[in-house]
């Protein structure tokens, strides 16, 4: 659900920055060298249409955690959890315990010790899934800061390379087919890794030492309602 909402936020964060640097780049570029500047009272003029033909695609997700500064800053997020996992894993190593003693164990103890048991395990079930759904949106929460701080200075860099290189659309991949509106696109049109290494260049960020993913947020459980796995951003490498 995270991950799902993360994507989500970013591909419509990444329409919003980059039509907006879009836009404002052709308005400031004058229609005619002879054109008059506008009085104050007059209405803004229509910026030009984009007169790129070429079509593009970009992993908007991949380009920002594919980036060296968000690779960076990802390894560094994921170690801070890294507290709150081992936790998360002792809760879960003890609540699987009690769930093996009751199995083990079951007809055996008198009525009153099994319900005491079962109510045991469903009140540490109930304050486990609470703890890895609060770690997963807390997680979440710092990701997005992550993404939304690379984009504003990304977007930029893909306006630029569109117009430089007359691409006249440039498509979102990072969902993949039904849940983004792209059946497919080819290797040719995409562009997240030549707008990934000017990124690279411009930020001066060298890449991380590690190539490791980052660790999970928290255990999956076993069962109960918090059996969901948590979100783990998307790092590879962009094509």
């Amino acid at each position: 659900m995270t991950s799902k909402f993360l994507r989500l936020t970013l591909a419509v964060a990444a329409l919003f920055a980059i039509s907006a640097l879009a836009q404002t780049s052709s308005a400031a570029t004058p229609s005619s060298p002879a054109a008059a500047p506008a009085s104050s009272g007059a209405a803004p003029a229509t910026p030009p249409a984009i007169t790129g033909t070429k079509v593009g695609a970009i992993n908007i997700e991949g380009a920002l955690f594919g980036s060296n500064e968000g690779r960076r800053d990802l390894e560094t997020l994921s170690k801070k959890f890294e507290p709150k996992q081992n936790e998360l894993k002792n809760q879960n190593d003890e609540l699987e315990s009690m769930k093996k003693q009751l199995s083990t164990q079951q007809g055996k103890l008198n009525e009153d010790a099994e319900t005491t048991l079962k109510n045991q395990i469903a009140t540490k079930q109930k304050s486990f899934d609470r703890a890895v759904q609060d770690a997963q949106e807390e997680f979440g929460t710092q990701q997005q800061e992550i993404a939304n701080r690379i984009l504003s200075k990304m977007a930029p860099i893909v306006v630029k390379y569109a117009q430089e290189n007359g691409f006249g659309m440039i498509i979102d991949t990072s969902k993949p087919w039904p849940q983004s509106p792209v059946l497919m696109a080819g290797e040719s049109l995409d562009i997240t890794k030549p707008v990934v290494d000017l990124y690279n260049a411009q930020s001066g960020v060298a890449a991380p030492a590690s190539s490791a993913a980052p660790k999970p947020v928290a255990p999956k459980p076993t069962t109960g309602a918090g059996a969901a796995k948590p979100a783990t951003p998307k790092t590879d490498a962009p094509k």
